[in-house]
């Protein structure tokens, strides 16, 4: 990363209460083509998330503890608060003085722009405000909400906003919370009532909404200079399996999470999946 910040528009988008297997289903099949052709080989790399609700994983994330892969270390990170002794500090992590790489990266010259979804991100109780505290600069409407039928397009449209207003050598650091997986979710699926409920064939349905949309943000965030994108899941969410319902607890389901992180071009070049130095701090 250390070849990225200060050269790289970042962008960070989690999919809130993203299922893997759901993800990985949509992919093979070709139901998600805006998001797939950016996945490196097409596919969503497997992770662990560092916590099982909204407002523990992004604490965690915030922090530089992104989704662990699922298989055997060590996994250095990409970002990294300066602590003696860190096992996942390697020589490609981008080293900051703050206790989060938000606040190191406005250190830096960012501007940090938060585009929240989830009640977690909506500043109208004090426990909404501390994670959109983190930024200079934060967004949310009801309509950017969970309850929103067209909460991902409110959001990207005030996404754009942002990148247009900003001058161009001002570095931008977006982050958006997408709302439109978290339940209620019933009403992205064709036919779909209210009373019948949330269920994995609506929470499909729910990216399948947000990949209809998702080149829009793609494309702003590459208007200026190459991006540095991350794409994953704060942690899944049980439809009944062994019983269970929802998230904030430890099963399969909730705590394996989709990852990915890509360079999207800037005004020319083709996209790609993350370069050498990416992949070392991954």
């Amino acid at each position: 990363m250390n070849a990225i910040v200060g050269s790289h528009d970042l962008l960070l988008v989690t999919l809130d209460t993203l299922r893997y297997d759901v993800a990985a289903e949509l992919a093979a099949a070709g139901r998600i083509p805006h998001l797939a052709r950016h996945l490196p080989g097409g596919v969503w790399e497997r992770r662990h998330a560092p916590g099982s609700f909204t407002y523990a994983s992004h604490q965690a994330i915030f922090a530089g503890f992104l989704p662990t892969p699922a298989a055997q270390g060590p996994h250095p990170r990409l970002f990294a608060a300066r602590f003696a002794g860190s096992e996942s500090t390697a020589d490609g992590t981008w080293v900051h003085d703050t206790p989060d790489f938000v606040s190191g990266l406005a250190a830096e010259g960012y501007r940090t722009v938060c585009v929240g979804g989830v009640g977690f991100f909506n500043r109208r109780p004090p426990l909404g405000s501390v994670l959109p505290g983190l930024f200079r600069e934060s967004h949310w409407e009801p309509s950017f909400g969970v309850a929103s039928p067209t909460s991902f397009e409110s959001q990207v449209e005030r996404a754009e906003e942002v990148v247009a207003g900003l001058p161009h050598e001002e570095r931008l650091f977006l982050f958006v919370n997408v709302s439109a997986l978290h339940q209620p979710n019933w009403f992205h699926l064709p036919g779909a009532t209210r009373a019948a409920g949330d269920s994995r064939e609506t929470h499909a349905a729910a990216l399948e909404y947000v990949d209809r949309h998702i080149g829009r943000l793609f494309a702003a965030m590459g208007s200026r200079r190459p991006c540095f994108a991350i794409v994953c899941s704060d942690h899944g969410t049980a439809y009944g399996e062994d019983g269970f319902t929802g998230h904030r607890l430890g099963h399969e389901v909730v705590w394996t999470v989709p990852y990915a992180q890509f360079v999207l071009p800037g005004p020319a070049g083709p996209a790609g999946p993350a370069g050498p130095d990416e992949e070392a701090a991954a």
